[in-house]
């Protein structure tokens, strides 16, 4: 393999994790999805637009982070959605494993997501999130 193609492979082989992982933390409430799937999308930009293009068309990158990247927030519906699953399946760990450190765990992992939704991460109406999604079908 030519030097020149290392580092595009290595960035392509980042970017699938990241993607992979990404569509994980859509039901798993530890792993971050807007960050993971935006690292993808860089990364495929840098080392394959035919990957770029298929990641940007994806149902998980516009439900979670067009709405994000172009109005700045995310609306209160979708908030309770992923508090919700996040919830139920803490809760489901916690009673199939009945071990004091990964109850703490949990709950200190869920104190964050509560803090994220309802203090750092910015609410946004459902119009803001329907304009970003048409300025992004624009371009």
């Amino acid at each position: 393999m030519p030097v020149n193609r290392l580092p595009r492979t290595l960035m392509l082989i980042g970017a699938w994790t990241a993607c992979i992982l990404g569509c994980v933390g859509v039901l798993v409430p530890v792993l971050p999805t807007t960050p993971l799937l935006l690292l993808a999308t860089f990364l495929f930009a840098k080392s394959s637009p035919r990957c770029h293009d298929w990641i940007i068309s994806t149902k998980v990158y516009r439900t979670y982070v067009v709405a994000f990247k172009e109005a700045g927030g995310i609306p209160a519906s979708t908030k309770v959605r992923i508090l919700t699953v996040s919830f139920v399946l803490m809760g489901a760990s916690a009673l199939i494993v009945h071990n004091v450190i990964v109850w703490v765990i949990l709950g200190c992992v869920a104190a964050f997501l509560v803090y994220l939704m309802c203090v750092r991460i910015p609410t946004i109406s459902l119009e803001n999130v329907q304009q970003a999604r048409e300025a992004e079908e624009a371009e």
